[in-house]
């Protein structure tokens, strides 16, 4: 590799304990438990929605063990692209990588389109393009200055998502118990109401499940902000240890709650997140069960800001990933430039110019865009998380079979192997039954089936080219890189 020039310098190590327990409690609180946790129930009934997103929600504490461990060891920005490279295949790293860069910037685009939906809210007689390029505008600032604002920007809009959660969960309790002091077997009621707790089955349990696991996406931010925090070796397990609570609390608790107090046939769960109306979200109708008639417009700001942290979440992942891909040489060169502040600008305003593809509205309705996007980010996800997976297992074996000792790991993944390998299998069975739906009937949907699939081949056609065009191999064991990366 050619020796950098000036402009090409180290990020800056800014983010500290505090930025990382946000950012991976960040990632995963969105429009997914705000809107989708209502449609969730709604399929499955309580008990199906609580046991898949507690499912998702062991899969997801294995994969961020396997993190964990891959991150103290060998912290970098690249974080992805850099372990499929080192302890699987350098064409399956590479794929990986633009994967990843690809998902989020496609992703803020997403976000940005579901902000025109919140605004029309307040607003319903502007031009809803306005508000995706004037949030667009908003992210791209945030992003250009240091890592510290990005940092502090991101524990501010995860604090008010965490705030607004809390009061939820306290309000849900409070409700719940007000009902079993006054008639105590009726708190149950809707459990077994109907067809409850498990309403539709095993197949809306599997539909509710891939829900589940698009809801948590971005968990694993917190392996790409390992390149540019303080002392990884302390932070960064610190995050991975508290997240699985967290998940625990605010997913399945809050599931818990809205199952206990709205029967699952209530068409308003299920029209919240189809019409993507806040109005109807789960945590509004609770809200105004409780005589606050001010729900409606809290929860659409309090939505509005996890759009937003989603968003800049986004924006800053894939900034870093194309840094560090173009700083391997794996992407070009322009994109691994720094400026004074140590922020990657042409990688940043490459990203933005994919997230743009929200302004698309402009031509084309709102909803169609919307599913559009969806669609197209819904699968790199779950490919990302089974990267992980592979890349862990194999980097704990070649480290075992150069004659390290495991116990001189800084972080030590819990429950090996079966933790990778149990999230790999299941994480296998979301991808390839994502949309299963499609295949089966009088006719097969395949427009559907290529809107949530086409992700796949594209992966495989990156990952093969490359492979093909570089001849390269799985890496043995016994040759794979394990020694921890020094600290610059």
């Amino acid at each position: 590799m050619p020796a950098q020039n000036s402009e090409e310098k180290n990020l800056q190590r800014e983010l500290g304990a505090r930025h990382l327990n946000m950012i991976a409690i960040g990632g995963c609180i969105g429009t997914g438990l705000f809107l989708a946790s209502g449609s969730t129930i709604a399929s499955a009934g309580p008990g199906g929605a609580l046991l898949a997103y507690a499912l998702i929600g062991i899969m997801i504490y294995f994969l961020m063990t396997s993190l964990g461990e891959l991150a103290t060891h060998n912290p970098t920005s690249g974080a992805f692209f850099s372990y499929g490279t080192k302890y699987v295949e350098e064409g399956f790293g590479f794929a990986l990588g633009w994967n990843y860069w690809y998902n989020w910037a496609i992703t803020v685009a997403f976000e940005l389109v579901a902000v025109q939906f919140i605004m029309k809210f307040w607003f319903p007689d502007i031009p809803s393009v306005i508000w995706s390029a004037a949030f667009l505008a908003i992210i791209f600032a945030i992003n250009s200055c240091s890592v510290k604002g990005f940092g502090e920007s991101e524990f501010l809009f995860s604090l008010i998502k965490v705030t607004a959660i809390v009061i939820f969960i306290c309000l849900g309790l409070f409700m719940i118990a007000k009902i079993m002091m006054q008639e105590p077997s009726a708190v149950l009621n809707n459990w077994h109401y109907k067809d409850a707790p498990f309403a539709g089955g095993l197949q809306a349990m599997i539909g509710v499940a891939m829900i589940a696991g698009f809801s948590f996406q971005g968990t694993e931010m917190v392996g790409v902000a390992a390149g540019e925090s303080k002392n990884p070796e302390k932070t960064i397990p610190l995050a991975i240890k508290q997240i699985f609570w967290r998940i625990l609390l605010f997913y399945v608790l809050c599931i818990f709650i809205i199952g206990t107090l709205i029967t699952y046939d209530d068409p308003m769960l299920l029209q919240a997140a189809a019409d993507n109306n806040v109005a109807l979200s789960p945590f509004t109708l609770l809200y105004e069960k409780a005589g606050l008639a001010f729900a409606a417009g809290l929860m659409n700001a309090v939505i509005l800001t996890a759009v937003l942290s989603a968003g800049n979440s986004g924006m800053y992942s894939s900034t870093r990933m194309l840094w560090n891909m173009a700083k391997e040489g794996r992407a070009p060169k322009s994109f691994a430039k720094l400026n004074k502040r140590g922020v990657p600008m042409n990688a940043l305003i490459a990203t933005t110019v994919v997230a743009a593809l929200c302004l698309l509205t402009y031509f084309v309705s709102e909803k169609e865009v919307y599913f559009w996007l969806l669609n197209m980010s819904g699968m790199c996800g779950f490919i990302v998380w089974l990267g992980i997976a592979i890349s862990h297992y194999r980097f704990r074996k070649g480290y075992v079979a150069q004659g390290y000792q495991v116990k001189d790991l800084s972080y030590r993944a819990k429950l090996f192997p079966f933790g990778p390998l149990f999230a790999f299998a299941l994480c296998l069975v979301i991808t390839l039954g994502q949309n299963y739906q499609a295949f089966v009937g009088d006719h097969i949907d395949w427009k559907g089936i290529l809107s949530t699939y086409i992700t796949i081949p594209v992966f495989l056609i990156v990952w093969l080219t490359y492979k093909i065009k570089h001849k390269t191999k799985l890496v043995p064991y016994d040759k794979m890189d394990v020694q921890p990366l020094k600290k610059t």
